[in-house]
Formats: C-alpha cells, structure tokens, sequence
C-alpha cells in the first residue's frame, strides 16, 4: 500500500507528544516480523498504534499474517526502558537552538518527500533545527555522497561544490561519514556563515545510521554538532543503536530519498555511494557524478555512472542546470577552482614549482615516474614535492604516489 494512503488513514492525534502514545509507535516499531510493509497495512486499517493493540488476535489476523498477528499480542523485549530513555531524551532540557523530535509517518511535520519512496520509515529521530522538518522542499535539495578515503582533489570538491550549492539556494544531505560526506557538509556550512540570509532554509542534512544518542564516527563530535545548530540530524534508528554494519546501506534510501538529485563526488566501483545512486534512480531521482582521473581507484564508479547515463558534472552551475534551477552565482568561480587554491597559484610562482606542477599532471603519478619526467635528483623532487604539499598544491595517496589539487 502506497505510503499516502498508510498516512492519510492515520491522520489525527498521531502526534508524538505524550508518554502513551510514543510508547505505543515504539511497541510496533520493535514488534518482531512487523516491517514498514505490515506497519502500513494496520495503520490504515486501525488507524493509529493504540488501536491496534486494542486488536483482538482475529482482528488482526485479517491484515497481517497469523504469525505477525500473534507477535503483536506480546510485549517486546525491552520496549518499557527504551520508552521510558526516549521520552527522558525528548523532555531533557536542550541546548539553545537545538531541538528534538520524533515524527512519525501520520504527523504532520513528517518529511513530504519520503513519503514518495517505497518503505519510508514509520518513526523518524530529529535533532537541531526541528521547525524547518514539514518545510523541506525535494526540488531544492542535492544529497552528496562519495568515499570514505577520498583523494586531497576529492576533498576540495565536496567542499567547494557545497559551498557553491548553498550560495545558489539548495540543501546539501549527506551521511555525515568519514572522507566525501564530512567535506560536503563543512563545505556547507562555511557556505551559512558567508550568506546573509538562508530564508529559513537549512544549509545541510545529516542522515545517521546509529540511535541520535551517540556520535559516529567519533571524529564528528564536533561536526554533528555545527550541523545541529544551523541544520537538522535525522535517524530512523531508536536511541542506543550501535554504528551497526547493515545499518548504513539501509539509511541511504533516505539520504536519496530527501534530495531531488544525488551527486557523487567520488566512489570505488564496490562502494556504498554506488548503493545510494542506485537507491536514487529507484526513487525516480537525478543522479550525476563528477569524472576524474582514469587512473584513479576512487574515480571509477563515477565513471562507471556516468557510462550508466549519470549527468557528467565538473561545476556547481551543471548540477543547477540538470535540476532546472537559476543560476544565482553565475559569478563565482567553478567549484574545481577553489579560491584557495587560486591564492595560492597567485602567489608562488616559482619556476621550480611551475615545472613540477606541469610535470604532474592530473593524474596520480609515482616518485620514479616524476624523476624520468624532470631529471631531478630525488633529494631535490623530494623537497619540491613538500614544500607543494605544504602550500595545498599536491597531495600525497596511498601507495607512494602524488597527485596534483586544484583545476589549474
């Protein structure tokens, strides 16, 4: 059954805003072999949780199965203390700013735009700016996804296309990871700081796959709660969920599912990026990819989407036009060329320097390669190489190799 009629049926005094009735969406959320699917089924057949506890066995026999319906007539394992922690987590007095929710499929602030995928999660977790959650507006969000282990080049442009998306009035979703997810929601949030006015519009979107009661990674304490502040947390797991393997690919039809488009910065050809695309076009939505080097690991899924039929993307105002946006930052300077990096060209313009960056290329090149290109001595590479690295010019990856940063 279509997720509007499940919602429509369950219009009312669905809202989670008592002890009760959180209990009772909690009770059907850990109800064991009760899916999204029979979760649906009964709440447009009974119409709210605490009816269809008020079931007898034979009644709900009618909806769902009779194994399902005798699942419902018991009590789960430990559904009175992750009550009782939820509501405790909802009422603590929160920081300035920062708010908390549970929204559930029949509220009224439940995001529109999930309603659309096929197994939108009955209970949604929120934390930070929880007023803007009935506001978002698919047509005016990009969800950015790419590796864990993304190239220095792959860093920059998470961060620059961010940058330049939120300059131009979009949302950036993300899954607040390690690598690609992290650099777009920064990108996003230096974007905040530099406009004057978002208009009520969040610069960013973090979709978790634990409870909302822990950080992960832990290295995004800090970020998760910069996004909180100015943005939203969103987790369709109940509190005191571990960073659970499973967990992340099943979170990404939410991160694709919020956004009208996903753009891929970068991704291995096994990767869970690949995932979140694919989870895209099942949704109906825009996907596109940003090339790189053909000698690059990390640029080969980009290339294999962009084969698939991706829209190929090597600017902010790309991505505007595949969503038939206005291009309100005409002026600004291609994401690939970051002001950092043109500062920084400015500056030292060494001929050294010049020669090496031209004797790089692009593409990830070895020590040995770079020495036939230049005839240096290593010990002369060697220092050119840092003192580059040092100014943000080249990076350095796995496997002994150097690649040029920046577009120029």
């Amino acid at each position: 059954m279509p997720a509007q009629t499940a919602n429509k049926a369950a219009q009312g005094d669905m809202m989670v805003n008592t002890p009760q009735a959180l209990g009772f969406w909690l009770r059907l959320a850990l109800t064991p072999g009760i899916g999204p699917d029979a979760a649906r089924r009964l709440l447009a057949a009974f119409g709210e949780p605490d009816a269809i506890f008020g079931q007898a066995e034979s009644g709900l026999r009618q909806v769902v199965s009779a194994l399902q319906a005798k699942a419902l007539r018991e009590t789960p394992m430990g559904w009175s203390e992750l009550t009782d922690e939820t509501w405790r987590w909802l009422q603590a007095t929160p920081e300035a700013g920062i708010g908390r929710a549970v929204v559930t499929l029949g509220d009224a602030d439940y995001p529109g735009a999930l309603l659309d995928i096929p197994d939108p999660p009955m209970m949604l977790y929120a934390m930070g700016q929880i007023h803007a959650l009935s506001k978002l507006q698919v047509t005016r969000t990009v969800a950015m996804v790419g590796s864990r282990n993304p190239t220095p080049q792959g860093l920059i442009n998470a961060r620059e296309f961010a940058r330049s998306l939120i300059g131009s009035g979009l949302t950036v979703i993300s899954g607040m990871a390690l690598g690609v997810d992290g650099a777009a929601h920064e990108g996003a949030l230096l974007a905040a700081h530099e406009v004057s006015a978002l208009d009520g519009r969040l610069p960013t979107i973090a979709v978790v796959g634990t409870g909302l009661d822990r950080v992960y990674p832990r290295q995004h304490r800090d970020l998760a709660h910069q996004i909180a502040q100015r943005g939203l947390i969103l987790s369709e797991y109940p509190l005191g969920t571990p960073p659970l393997a499973p967990n992340f690919p099943r979170r990404n039809r939410l991160i694709s599912g919020l956004a009208q488009a996903t753009l891929v910065v970068e991704a291995a050809l096994q990767s869970g990026s690949l995932i979140t695309a694919k989870q895209a076009l099942e949704q109906g939505r825009d996907v596109m990819a940003i090339p790189g080097s053909i000698h690059s690991a990390q640029s080969k899924g980009c290339h294999w989407l962009i084969k698939q039929g991706a829209k190929l993307v090597e600017s902010a105002q790309d991505v505007l036009e595949e969503l038939h946006l206005p291009d309100t930052m005409r002026a600004v300077p291609l994401a690939l060329d970051s002001a950092a990096d043109s500062e920084t060209r400015g500056t030292h313009s060494d001929k050294s320097e010049d020669a090496l960056l031209h004797a790089l290329g692009h593409d990830p090149v070895s020590l040995d390669a770079l020495q036939a290109r230049c005839g240096w001595s290593t010990a002369q590479l060697q220092a050119q190489l840092l003192e580059l690295e040092l100014l943000g010019q080249v990076g350095r990856l796995p496997g002994g190799l150097f690649q040029r940063v920046g577009a120029g």
